[in-house]
């Protein structure tokens, strides 16, 4: 008599312990503690400074540093990496997944929870939210999961190239505006005047409901016009891409260290000069909003890919060495509570900068906030391993997959992760 048990009579469950792939979990982590080295800027300074710097604080001397420095090596590059993986994380979930009998409905209910809890996150929380934007292309992305790692690739560069050409266009076609029009954009999208930055400021320095207007707006832009303009396009493509390396075995480290290296190499070689070459023209330019924003922006949107093929290369060097295991360890503990961690990160932004805490927003210069970023990497560095020796889950993550796998899923260790 078999032993085997059919694939549909099995339940739909998730990723046991011992099929994790620990280095996915570590550049998880990576990305997930890069990630705050950009969204900071967004807790504690008016929005239009997140584009451009000079919009608001001080820009020279070490401030100057921070924001380069920060921009070269993180803006879209940490986002990025965390898009490759959770595209990667599509197609190892979805394969056992379907192996079980499980598919289409799981998947669409996993997305439809996380969009849920991205509206949730930007409506009440802070409206930089990228929640709401990976369910929704993690619902364009499930229908290429079976397709080769070659094809994936040109589908990538495909959805690349068009986030691109609708940048491109709209900043062919701001010559045609009425003055109007770019007065209007520019004011509210590039360089506020100083009393559109006073009202911001003082209404984020008010109670949670004085927040309400700006975080409801800009959360609404984030999830409509910049969606369909740029970081949707975007989104999908580092998705698609992130399923091809992982299928192509370079996420799971099971290329040679010569492969990372090279990556690490042309990655950082190539990707790096040109996004600073993007930053001396903006400068040069002087931040001029026609070019900064729709053309200058080029150099990083095409630089952080090759960058993030470079910081794939460099961390798989890393997963791959035999030593630093302890700090292995912390970068994967946090990447198995991303979810959590990533709202962690903006409770303790929010509580920080916003009037409902100590209200500092506006106050805090780029340096300060560097430090800041550092202090808030110690304690997740510290508390997600702790947490893990007791729990299989972060507790979003728990939740999360309560709901997708609708049935209480066991917290505590030893059970399924």
């Amino acid at each position: 008599m078999s032993t085997h048990t059919p694939a549909a009579a099995c339940p739909a469950s998730p990723v046991e312990v011992k099929q994790r792939i620990p280095s996915l979990d570590v550049m998880r982590g990576f990305a997930l503690l890069g990630i705050l080295v950009m969204n900071i800027q967004s807790f504690s300074m008016v929005g239009a400074a997140y584009m451009n710097p000079t919009a608001y604080g001080d820009l020279t001397g070490a401030n100057w540093w921070v924001w380069f420095v920060g921009h070269v090596l993180t803006d879209q590059k940490m986002y990025g990496i965390f898009s490759m993986l959770f595209g990667a994380g599509i197609v190892l979930m979805m394969s056992g997944a379907e192996a079980r009998g499980a598919g289409a409905a799981l998947h669409c209910r996993r997305m439809g929870w996380l969009i849920l809890f991205g509206l949730l996150h930007a409506h009440l929380l802070w409206y930089g939210d990228i929640l709401y934007t990976y369910g929704v292309c993690g619902l364009v992305v499930y229908l290429f999961r079976r397709k080769s790692p070659r094809t994936l690739v040109v589908l990538s560069a495909l959805f690349f190239t068009i986030g691109s050409a609708i940048m491109y266009l709209n900043g062919w076609s701001m010559r045609f505006w009425p003055p109007e029009q770019i007065a209007s954009f520019t004011r509210n999208s590039w360089l506020p005047n100083a009393e559109m930055v006073q009202r911001e400021v003082a209404a984020y320095r008010g109670s949670w409901l004085a927040q309400m207007p700006y975080r409801i707006r800009e959360a609404a832009f984030f999830e409509t016009g910049l969606l369909l303009l740029v970081m949707g396009w975007k989104s999908i493509g580092n998705m698609l891409l992130g399923m091809a390396l992982f299928k192509a075995g370079i996420l799971a480290g099971q290329r040679s260290r010569d492969v990372y290296a090279k990556m690490a190499l042309a990655g950082l070689l190539l990707g790096l000069p040109m996004v600073g070459f993007g930053v001396w023209r903006n400068v040069t330019a002087a931040w001029n909003v026609r070019y900064s924003f729709f053309f200058g922006t080029q150099y990083n949107y095409w630089g952080a890919i090759i960058v993030d093929i470079g910081w794939i290369g460099v961390l798989m060097l890393f997963c791959t060495s035999s030593g630093l295991t302890r700090a292995k360890a912390a970068l994967s503990a946090v990447g198995r509570t991303a979810f959590s961690n990533y709202i962690l990160q903006t409770l303790i932004g929010t509580t920080l900068f916003y009037g409902h805490g100590f209200g500092l927003f506006g106050d805090v210069s780029r340096v300060d906030q560097i430090l800041i970023v550092v202090a808030i990497w110690m304690v997740q560095l510290f508390i997600s391993p702790l947490w893990l020796r007791y729990f299989a889950f972060g507790p979003l993550e728990w939740l999360w997959r309560s709901l997708t796998y609708w049935r209480r899923m066991p917290l505590k260790n030893g059970k399924l992760v």
